[in-house]
């Protein structure tokens, strides 16, 4: 059973942050709650502000790791290194410059499209992890009504996948958290400490635009847009959520991200 040690964070609002321990007391991942309430949520800090934090995803680099889960009796690690092969298109199919994913979940399809001339490091560790198959079977595993959700993290079996070095932070390019964006998650005390987590603002979220060169008002990096199929953003928006022993805000009925795929 995981403990929490919540500590005070210099964050607008004077939210706190969580820290989840495993259980023999390794650090885990950074939580946040809204308006300094007593439950605790993963994101979003103040009802009118929208705060991507650290989850367990973004460990990258941890000593130790994270253990390989196991999904219907095949391992992640297997699941993975089978999906590389299908997952990639011919370079001569591929946009550079904009490339276009496309998002399956169970509510449906989310075509989206990448800024690799604004954010080049940043789609190129997205499609990285997309073309290696981390994105396919995981969960849609945190939701905050009108503001956006979390995924890219956890597994359909709730265990962490594993990530790999953190990449430098982009969000001084001049793009903003506008509805229908895809941005890194990171650490609010680490500006360059996205991995493979990511969210998608269903609303506007100036909050989490850049603004200075500290880790707090360094912002935090869009990479993208939504080009099709702004009606299932909104629909996960809108899903009932509940608390439970692994995430705050869950949605009652789990959301999965079938799979990822780049489509150009």
């Amino acid at each position: 059973m995981a403990t929490d040690v919540q500590k005070r964070a210099t964050t607008p609002g004077g939210c706190f942050f969580r820290q989840h321990r495993d259980s023999v007391g390794r650090p885990r991942c950074y939580m946040s709650s809204m308006g300094c309430q007593h439950r605790q949520m993963t994101m979003f800090c103040v009802g009118l502000t929208f705060l991507a934090v650290l989850v367990g995803c973004n460990r990258g680099g941890d000593a130790g790791g994270s253990t390989t889960a196991s999904i219907g009796g095949t391992s992640e690690k297997t699941l993975l290194e089978g999906a590389t092969s299908k997952n990639l298109l011919r370079k001569a199919d591929m946009d550079l410059q904009h490339p276009m994913v496309q998002i399956e979940t169970s509510l449906g399809k989310i075509t989206v499209q990448l800024d690799a001339v604004n954010a080049p490091l940043t789609v190129e560790n997205f499609l990285s992890y997309v073309n290696s198959g981390q994105y396919d079977q995981t969960l849609v595993h945190q939701v905050y009504q009108g503001q956006g959700f979390l995924a890219g993290g956890y597994g359909l079996n709730g265990l962490e996948r594993p990530s790999r070095t953190p990449i430098r932070n982009e969000a001084h390019n001049g793009l903003k958290n506008r509805r229908g964006t895809i941005a890194m998650v990171r650490r609010p005390d680490m500006i360059d400490s996205a991995t493979c987590q990511f969210f998608i603002n269903v609303s506007d979220n100036p909050a989490l635009d850049f603004r200075d060169r500290t880790a707090a008002g360094y912002g935090y990096c869009v990479f993208g847009e939504v080009k099709d199929g702004l009606e299932i953003l909104d629909a996960i928006g809108r899903t009932a959520v509940h608390n439970t022993a692994e995430f705050d805000r869950a949605p009652v009925s789990p959301i999965a991200v079938q799979s990822v795929r780049q489509i150009r």
